[in-house]
């Protein structure tokens, strides 16, 4: 099990487009991605479950995935955290 957190600094937060993105390139993994917020978690495989989090700008939001390319997957979607939100 790998997990991080991670503090949203873009405007707009977790929005549309690039969470559809982000979506996309998780369900190349086997492994389970859940992101929590405060006392609310999904997983972050369902965009519509995700978006309903409503994770905004200044948000600390802690992620663990589990699995079998468990490590991988948690490098790739730290990068894209870094890069995109």
């Amino acid at each position: 099990m790998k997990e991080f957190t991670y503090t949203i600094t873009d405007p707009n937060g977790i929005h549309a487009r690039p969470a559809g993105l982000l979506v996309k390139q998780l369900k190349a993994y086997k492994s389970t991605v859940t992101i929590f917020k405060g006392d609310k978690n999904v997983d972050m495989k369902k965009l519509l479950a995700l978006m309903g989090l409503g994770v905004k700008q200044g948000d600390l939001v802690s992620v663990r995935v589990e699995g079998e390319d468990e490590e991988a997957c948690a490098a790739e979607l730290e990068k894209f955290l870094k890069e995109t939100f």
